[in-house]
């Protein structure tokens, strides 16, 4: 299969969450100009062989549901913008083997996030989770877009985290919108406190990250918030309050760190907007 390089790939399985994702891809892809490409994966060919229609009955079978499905993601994102180059893909398979796949050489993988309501529906879906810990380009999980006039948020660790904050200044010159960049500073809290180690002073970071933004993004306003707090997800949390995406990197020193790093994996569950986890390569 040919791609077209650096397309905005957007995968859809007709979810209210998923055409959220796809509007969102849409409006993106005319921001940054850069093509899109709508995806449906359909598991129907891993469980029967039945995909044809019924006989006598026009439009029917599993094939062709499954092509409405995509035809109907199509639509969501041509009623969403003009002037955007779309196609679209049916592919067969399992959503996430077939997203990570076609994910190398990308710009950008957008999906939705899918809950079960109440406090799991804080929860991204298992696919979501997956592509934002193996996906070889950067993840847009979608949420509601409450803030969509917002500024990007970008959070930086102690190392600086250059791949997120250069994603982060991508989307912002896309959008033209103000960029904030946060560093939280770790305060662990009670006996913790006295054992934590020394690092890299916290200003220092933050002014750092802060030129770096403003030598990649110079058209747009840069703006830097230092935080201390007990947890760096919770921190984050707090500072993103209307802001349009969070950024974050997909490493980090938890648990989680030969998948996804536990700060990101945090903020993908809690976070109430778009999401872009860091991946490259």
């Amino acid at each position: 299969m040919t791609r077209d390089p650096g397309s905005v790939v957007a995968g859809y399985d007709g979810s209210a969450e998923a055409a959220a994702a796809v509007r969102w891809a849409a409006r993106y892809a005319w921001a940054a100009k850069r093509p899109l490409h709508v995806v449906h994966c359909s598991l129907w060919p891993l469980l029967t062989r039945h995909l044809g229609p019924v006989p006598g009955v026009s439009g029917s079978g599993l094939e062709q549901s499954a092509q409405a499905v995509l035809d109907e993601g199509m639509a969501q994102a041509v009623a969403e913008v003009q002037g955007v180059g779309i196609r679209s893909s049916l592919v067969h398979g399992l959503p996430a083997q077939l997203l990570v796949d076609m994910s190398a050489g990308e710009h950008l993988l957008v999906v939705g996030s899918r809950g079960l309501g109440g406090f799991l529906g804080l929860l991204v879906g298992s696919v979501s989770l997956e592509l934002a810990a193996a996906a070889a380009c950067p993840v847009a999980v979608i949420r509601q877009d409450a803030h969509p006039q917002g500024p990007v948020l970008a959070a930086v660790d102690a190392a600086g985290s250059p791949s997120a904050l250069a994603d982060a200044c991508g989307l912002a010159v896309a959008w033209q919108a103000p960029l904030k960049v946060v560093h939280v500073h770790h305060e662990p809290s009670g006996h913790f406190r006295a054992a934590r180690r020394p690092g890299p002073d916290p200003e220092q970071v933050l002014n750092a990250a802060l030129a770096h933004a403003a030598s990649l993004a110079p058209s747009v306003p840069v703006q830097g918030t230092l935080v201390r707090d007990h947890s760096v997800p919770h921190g984050i949390l707090g500072a993103a309050g209307g802001a349009r995406i969070v950024v974050v990197g997909s490493q980090g020193s938890g648990i989680l760190r030969e998948t996804i790093g536990s700060t990101a994996h945090a903020v993908l569950h809690r976070a109430p907007g778009p999401v872009l986890v860091s991946r490259h390569g």
